[in-house]
């Protein structure tokens, strides 16, 4: 996960306080041993993230988030753990030897580095060519759009030339060989000509990351030559997938959502008007990766595609991707016209946000769009489409939400709340989707009372890690009684395989195993046993009757599992299984 060694990483840690590093971006308050403060991860006005300056760890007990100061730079700014090491590292003054890097690493980065350079200076270039006379059909454009030159700066608007190769003369007059001009993704390859410029005859839009570096291009033609919109292809910096247009932006915005939109034009129109939540895809479907992406910022996305056939489908293709990363989706009728950028001209920002204020929940749009295709004169069409309308409200689980949703459906299309229950039972049968009851007397068959006892089982094991990696003297003391092999949840007995590896080395640091955890729910649920607060109790006898308690919850948990996984035929398996049992009865926990 990292090219530099682990001192080094830890020297960067040590002289990084997480509570400063923070604070940098979020402001914090003392609250007894904690800092607390505002999650920049997610929409709230309220201090739900708490930092542990002893730990050297945060939390947020709202949306999950959590980890080191590393991860939490990793998140804010969108980068990976070498960047951050980087970012850390020139914070804290110190520098990072190139030898750590293997030669392969070390070539990958210097090429990286060097695309990005040459992006930068491409983007001086388009820029200082929108104000020159070969420009001027590229700035009568964006003036004819209304953009201010202020927002034509703060975006980095700029004009490719007419000719075909006058970016690879200034860049080869820099002394950029043809071999990496062609990894830049500026260039193109031309059989009768060689090297040309990818872009020419364009307004350009530089495509930026987190940190506000130029990572590719998209480029508007001027006429009507095809295609109209060009992006960059994937280079070493770029991934369409990955990205979104205007997030170095509206990351930044603190609105309580973010807007999706299709084009460049839209996001930049709506950043003028006030609305610098704004992002789109660039130039390809929305993606799983981009939602992700998202929801690192926000709960709820306001989808703004254009009111055509084409923008329909590309709204109904988005709301299960959002849905999918946990996000709420709501559509905004621009109706009239076609496109934000459209409406905002026409009717202004103060009816764009009253739309906003009143877009339409992406389940009501699903069924709106639904309806096209059905009669509603004809009775058996009719029963069909609300057939499909019960097949959508099983999407929600069971319980407060779905039956709102029902209501609210119910009230839609003239059905009692009754019927349409009954609908979605009878359609949820049909479908395998409900279980059945339990027959009385038989509870250990009803998977819900399992998962409960289940989740019980895991929230011991969670305590226990959390107990374990408090001090040393109360790791020593617990793993006399219980060891890794003992947690049957893979990421405690993960953790606690490695604070045992730690203790080996004669330090317990949490903070510094959070680069092994490297999927974003591993990470958060290792957040929240690391920087979780034992439970307050009145007395020290009450804390160790507490933490006897959960010891044998552990240990009876994991028989209990060993138990249901046997081979039944294995006789040493279960001999050993009874051995475990009889200890377990004779066990006297002492934590002195």
């Amino acid at each position: 996960m990292s090219y530099y060694a682990q001192e080094l990483v830890e020297e960067i840690r040590s002289r990084s306080d997480i509570v400063d590093v923070i604070s940098g971006y979020v402001k914090l308050q003392r609250k007894g041993s904690n800092y607390v403060g505002v999650c920049p991860f997610h929409n709230d006005r309220n201090p739900s993230m708490s930092v542990n300056q002893p730990r050297q760890m945060y939390h947020c007990f709202s949306c999950g988030a959590g980890g080191d100061v590393f991860k939490f730079v990793m998140d804010y700014e969108n980068l990976t753990f070498p960047e951050a090491v980087k970012v850390l590292a020139d914070r804290a003054g110190i520098e990072l030897p190139e030898q750590d890097y293997s030669p392969e690493a070390r070539k990958q980065a210097d090429l990286k580095e060097q695309i990005m350079e040459l992006n930068r200076l491409a983007g001086k270039y388009y820029y200082y060519m929108l104000r020159q006379p070969d420009g001027k059909q590229g700035l009568d454009y964006l003036k004819g759009r209304k953009l201010s030159d202020e927002t034509i700066r703060k975006f980095g608007l700029g004009c490719s030339s007419k000719r075909g190769n006058d970016l690879y003369k200034y860049l080869k007059s820099k002394g950029y060989s043809d071999s990496l001009l062609k990894e830049s993704g500026l260039m193109q390859v031309d059989e009768r000509d060689g090297m040309r410029d990818k872009f020419w005859n364009r307004v350009m839009f530089p495509i930026m990351d987190s940190r506000n570096r130029i990572i590719g291009f998209g480029g508007r033609v001027m006429g009507d030559a095809k295609p109209k919109y060009l992006n960059s292809p994937e280079t070493k910096v770029f991934d369409k997938s990955r990205n979104l247009y205007g997030l170095n932006l509206a990351r930044t915005s603190r609105k309580p959502n973010m807007i999706l939109c299709e084009g460049y034009m839209d996001v930049i129109a709506m950043h003028q008007a006030g609305f610098n939540q704004a992002v789109a895809s660039l130039g390809t479907a929305f993606t799983q990766q981009q939602s992700v992406i998202l929801k690192r910022y926000t709960n709820e996305v306001l989808l703004t595609y254009d009111s055509d056939d084409a923008g329909v489908r590309a709204a109904m293709r988005a709301i299960p991707i959002l849905k999918d990363a946990g996000l709420t989706a709501r559509v905004i009728n621009m109706e009239p016209y076609k496109d934000p950028d459209e409406f905002i001209k026409a009717l202004g920002a103060e009816e764009f946000q009253k739309r906003i204020d009143t877009a339409e929940s992406s389940f009501f749009f699903e069924l709106r769009i639904l309806e096209r295709q059905y009669n509603f004169r004809d009775p058996e069409s009719k029963t069909l489409f609300f057939r499909e309308v019960a097949k959508k409200l099983l999407e929600f689980d069971a319980g407060i939400e779905r039956n709102n949703y029902i209501e609210a459906a119910a009230e839609k299309y003239h059905l009692t709340y009754d019927q349409l229950v009954k609908m979605v039972s009878q359609t949820g049968e049909q479908l395998g989707n409900l279980k059945k009851r339990p027959e009385m007397g038989n509870v250990s068959r009803d998977p819900a009372r399992r998962r409960q006892k289940e989740d019980a089982g895991v929230r011991s094991q969670r305590l226990l890690i959390t107990w374990m990696s408090t001090s040393e003297q109360l790791y020593r003391n617990i793993t006399r009684y219980v060891k890794p092999e003992d947690f049957t949840d893979e990421l405690c007995q993960k953790a606690a395989t490695l604070l045992g590896t730690q203790m080996e080395q004669g330090h317990l640091n949490p903070a510094a195993l959070f680069q092994y955890f490297e999927e974003g729910e591993e990470q958060e649920r290792a957040a929240a046993m690391f920087n979780d607060s034992i439970p307050a109790l009145k007395s020290r006898e009450e804390e160790e009757k507490a933490l006897q308690e959960t010891i044998l919850r552990v240990k009876q948990n994991s028989i209990a599992w060993q138990t249901e996984h046997m081979d039944p035929g294995d006789m040493n398996a279960l001999q050993e299984i009874v051995r475990k049992r009889r200890e377990i009865e004779k066990l006297h926990i002492s934590l002195d």
